[in-house]
């Protein structure tokens, strides 16, 4: 099963729904793109998916394109529809999902108050990532 997820700057919620997909299933073949990616993982992104044992450290953001010949089973916007624009991928693609989060990549007052919204972000992605893949995949 081929995943792709999809986002605008690639950087966070993208990226940890990368991880979290891949870690619940190594079964399946994920990737993840942005329209405009970023130059790399936000950093705290890449700490507070540490905190699950969770590496995506190694993740670069890549641009959608790259993905365009290749064909997918699903696609899956995360971005916050209210707030953005969501990518539309024009590819080869079975299935398409939307499942908006709110963008974590955000200015707060202190790095506590940063790695806090991560976390709920991340938790939010980790429990629509878990539903879907209880639904898709039956065991």
């Amino acid at each position: 099963m081929k995943i792709l997820i999809l986002c605008t700057g690639n950087s966070a919620r993208s990226q940890m729904a990368h991880g979290i997909l891949q870690n619940l299933n190594a079964d399946l073949y994920v990737h993840s793109a942005g329209t405009k990616p970023t130059v790399r993982v936000h950093p705290m992104a890449v700490e507070v998916m540490h905190d699950l044992g969770i590496d995506i450290s190694h993740h670069v953001p890549m641009q959608v394109e790259t993905y365009l010949k290749e064909r997918w089973d699903y696609v899956i916007t995360v971005c916050d529809g209210a707030n953005e624009t969501c990518p539309v991928f024009i590819g080869d693609v079975r299935h398409r999902l939307h499942i908006g989060f709110e963008d974590p990549a955000r200015n707060y007052e202190n790095q506590e108050e940063e790695r806090q919204g991560f976390i709920k972000i991340r938790d939010k992605i980790v429990l629509e990532l878990f539903r879907f893949n209880a639904r898709t995949f039956k065991y």
